[in-house]
């Protein structure tokens, strides 16, 4: 027909916002879907530090507070004064908590792989203290995220979250800018085009 552009057939069901269907495990990655607004969970990532019959605990691991380790602990002194604190979640907002990859300290729980979850908190101290390597090491939070029993796979049907079981390798960095376009583009063309959408549609 004289004046219409031909356009190439586009899936429709590329723009469709609709969960990856993967199963959630301990040391699984939950990614937010690109619209959900809300301030801690709006475009995360979760690591699952524990995800069993009676519930699921996560760490969101992109929400950087504007606090440092020595603020909260200042015998640490300068050791302390670079190292970041994010807000792991909305729950228990006053208790630290802090993923590592050191071997040895009494108490830690493993996560997935050489990646585990809080431990002997005084030995952790001593680490810093002592001026030993941090970065890619130690992350700190505060807070973390909860959900009951059955409720974390009712959001998976609700579209709310697409789940990874890849690499680890964003738990332990510290530069979270970009974070959730990142992790939603290895799961595929049709998530590397969702990090394109607007938070607000509206305002496309």
């Amino acid at each position: 027909m004289p004046g219409t552009i031909n356009e190439p057939n586009m899936d429709p069901d590329l723009f469709r916002i609709e969960t990856n269907h993967v199963t959630p495990a301990r040391g699984s990655v939950l990614i937010s879907e690109p619209f959900l607004r809300d301030p801690c969970f709006g475009r995360s990532v979760i690591l699952l530090v524990e995800h069993n019959d009676e519930g699921t605990m996560g760490l969101v691991l992109n929400k950087p507070l504007p606090l440092h380790l020595n603020d909260i602990f200042e015998d640490l002194g300068a050791h302390g004064a670079n190292i970041p604190i994010f807000r792991g979640g909305p729950l228990s907002m006053d208790t630290l908590f802090y993923l590592h990859t050191l071997a040895g300290i009494q108490g830690a729980l493993p996560v997935k792989g050489d990646l585990y979850l809080n431990g002997d908190f005084d030995a952790v101290c001593r680490y810093v203290s002592e001026g030993n390597q941090v970065q890619g090491k130690l992350r700190f939070f505060l807070g973390y995220a909860g959900w009951a029993q059955g409720q974390l796979h009712d959001e998976i049907e609700d579209d709310t979250w697409m789940v990874s079981n890849e690499s680890l390798a964003c738990a332990m960095d510290d530069d979270v800018s970009g974070l959730w376009e990142r992790e939603l583009s290895k799961l595929g063309y049709k998530y590397r085009l969702w990090t394109h959408f607007p938070l607000i549609p509206s305002l496309n």
